[in-house]
Order: C-alpha cells, then structure tokens, then sequence
C-alpha cells in the first residue's frame, strides 16, 4: 500500500526521467549537426577547386568538341558531327594505334625493371641509398629535359649511342635512329623504360618496406625458395602498389608527347604519331579547335574505361569478398 508521499513524489520522479534520458539524445544530436556542418565547410574550399579547376574546364570541352571552334574567329555548334569525323579519320585511328601499340610495348618492361629495382634497393645493404637515388634521379630530371639529351646522343657519327653499340657489334657507326620507324620506336620504348622505372620502383618499394619479415622468416623455415617468396607473399601483398604502378604506366604512355614530339616530331612521316600529338597538331597547326577537342575527349574516355577495367581486375581478395 503506497503513502500520499510516495504518490506524489513518483511522478517527480518519472518526469526527471524522461528529461534525463531526452537529453543525451538532445546533445548527441547537436554535436552531429555540428560536425555536419564542420565537414561540410572543410570539404567546401577542395569542391570549389575542383568545380574550378576540374568540372569546369571538362564541362567546356565537350562544348567546345561540339562546335566548329576555329581558335580565332566566330565558331557554330555543329553537334556530334565531329564525333562522326573522327570516326572516319584514318591519320586519328593511325595515332590511336600507335598509342595503343607503344602503351603495350612499355608497360611489361617498365614493371619488370622497375620491380628488379625495388628488389635491389629494399634490403640495407651498403650502397641502397645510392642505387635508390640514382634509379629515380632520371624520373627527378624531367622527360622533355632527357629527350633533348636522347637526341643529341642518337645522331649519326656524333652521337654516344652509336659509338658504344658500335664496339659491341649492335649498330654501325651512323646509324640514324629517329628517321627510321623501327628504330626510332625502339630507342624511344628503351629510353622511356629508362625515365619512367625509378617511378615503379618507389611505388613498389613502399610497399614491400610494409611487409613484416616475419613472414618471409615463416616461409623460410617452410623451405620456400627465394622466387616461392616473392610469388607466394611479396606480389599478392602488393597488389595494390602493382596496380597503382600499372594505372599510372598505361595512363603516362596514353598522353605521351614530349619524347615523340622532341624526339621524331611524329615522323618519319606521321608514323610514330601519337594520339596527344595528334591532337596538338589539330588544335594550334591546322586550328581545328573543336575537332582537336572531341578527340581530346575520346582519350579521356578511352583512359576512364582502361583504367577502371584495370582497377576491376587488380583488385585484390579483401574488395573481392567484399563486393559478394
């Protein structure tokens, strides 16, 4: 039996219960409003940049690829008719080739020695540092800067490179690299594997310095060989660093132009001309503006496409599972 005390008091009671546990609620929600609203205001200033510098731009170049833009002078929208142009434009199909053909070229070497490299250079063995700086010094210099060097060292009877390759027997003495098609395609896959593998091999090292030795001390004491080590848990725990490398070879090998342009300028004749180049030639040499651009924007898309179909197939087993 309850007292007129007790009734009087249990609704108090109840009434600052229901205030207390309202209340947390109450703050909990403040502080996310909050820290919505911080997030939004840190992240504003970066999608400013990027609708600036990014979105924008893009934007305008497909507007621009619709247009007859003569660069100077008034221009007319002309809808997908350049699409249609490029389509049927052998000398763009010729450049998109050849791209497609060198990307294929340089890719597996510069992986392969670039891998080598972060091979040698990941242990602390004397001289590590020195072979690591010296890998990536050439990445350091810059293309254009080693392409006016390249040319320079190609040249018949003056040149370095048919001095040495001609003690050893590999060339004669005045051969002329940049105006034959095979050879100047090969010294410039040679040369690009040469600049770009010190990039590889920083990446691939990053990775392979996050490898705790204890499984490589596991695998040891298993018997497994050196070649059973880096197959069975160096690559598969660098998956990632190896599609990192790859992304960032094939997407450089799309947009090549300095070596080609420094080196052949697209010749002999428009033979090693790539696709950038081409477009370099429509847009500031023939004034095509709008044509130039629609093939601007077809790389783009063509350079999406490969890299998310690489993305796709590089992805390692923890996105695997994940995605089922």
């Amino acid at each position: 039996m309850t007292t007129p005390g007790e009734v009087l008091t249990r609704p108090r009671a109840a009434h600052r219960g229901s205030r207390a546990g309202r209340r947390p609620g109450l703050l909990g929600g403040g502080l996310g409003a909050r820290r919505s609203r911080t997030g939004m205001l840190l992240v504003t200033p970066a999608v400013a940049m990027v609708s600036l510098f990014v979105l924008f731009p893009l934007g305008f170049a497909v507007y621009i690829s619709l247009t007859n833009w003569p660069l100077i002078g008034p221009y007319h929208f002309v809808g997908g008719q350049n699409y249609s142009l490029l389509v049927h434009d052998p000398q763009f199909i010729h450049s998109v080739l050849f791209t497609l053909l060198y990307t294929a070229i340089v890719t597996g070497p510069i992986f392969v020695v670039g891998y080598a490299m972060a091979v040698l250079v990941r242990s602390g063995r004397f001289g590590s540092v020195f072979f690591r700086t010296a890998f990536f010094l050439p990445f350091i210099v810059g293309l254009a800067t080693e392409s006016f060097m390249a040319l320079l060292e190609l040249q018949p009877d003056s040149g370095a490179a048919d001095y040495v390759l001609s003690k050893i027997g590999l060339a004669h003495a005045n051969t002329a690299w940049t105006v034959n098609y095979g050879l100047a395609l090969t010294a410039i896959c040679v040369f690009v594997t040469w600049f770009a593998a010190g990039l590889t091999m920083m990446l691939l090292m990053a990775g392979m310095q996050g490898i705790p030795t204890e499984l490589y001390e596991a695998a040891e004491v298993d018997g497994a060989t050196w070649w059973q080590k880096e197959w069975r848990v160096t690559l598969p725990l660098l998956r990632r660093n190896i599609a990192l490398a790859l992304i960032i070879s094939v997407i450089g090998s799309f947009l090549a132009f300095n070596q080609f342009y420094i080196l052949t300028e697209g010749g002999p004749g428009t033979s090693t001309q790539p696709v950038v180049m081409w477009i370099y030639e429509e847009a500031f040499v023939q004034y095509h503006l709008g044509y130039a651009t629609a093939g601007a924007v077809a790389l783009v898309i063509v350079i999406g496409i490969i890299s998310a179909a690489q993305f796709y197939l590089l992805r390692d087993g923890n996105e695997r599972r994940a995605r089922r």
